[in-house]
């Protein structure tokens, strides 16, 4: 299965933030898209990625003060992408080696998408599960 197949079933809608947004309104915008992480874009397209978790973690090192701070100084300025026409095996290999948890999806240098963790296991699970009907399927006939 390829990443656009999954795409294709959840939708392309990507919530970004720019990088001079503060903190505040970026955690504004996590709760109102209901999203774990946003994708930073700049002048030149994707500046980073900003999570839940980045905000916690910075959160707990600079106190509240933080929120005023912009998003530029708590993303993740390396920010690993990946093509609609990569498998979902290896982004879960990716995810899983790099510990991430978001991929924003590029295609010819533009943002078309972000998968999560979540609709990785959600698409091997129904990989799984109709390789098990064709199993079953196939036993059944003889």
């Amino acid at each position: 299965m390829r990443i656009a197949d999954v795409l294709r079933t959840k939708g392309s809608a990507v919530a970004t933030v720019g990088t001079r947004a503060s903190v505040a309104e970026l955690v504004a915008a996590l709760a109102e898209h209901n999203v774990g992480a946003m994708v930073v874009v700049g002048p030149d397209g994707i500046a980073g990625i900003v999570s839940e978790r980045d905000v916690v973690r910075r959160l707990h090192d600079r106190g509240p003060g933080l929120l005023d701070a912009p998003v530029e100084e708590i993303m993740t300025a390396e920010v690993h992408t990946c093509s609609p026409k990569d498998s979902v095996e290896s982004l879960s290999v990716l995810m899983t080696e790099r510990r991430i948890r978001h991929v924003p999806v590029v295609s010819d240098g533009q943002l078309v998408g972000i998968v999560s963790i979540g609709d990785v296991v959600k698409s091997r699970i129904s990989q799984l599960e109709e390789d098990q009907d064709q199993l079953t399927a196939y036993i059944v006939q003889g």
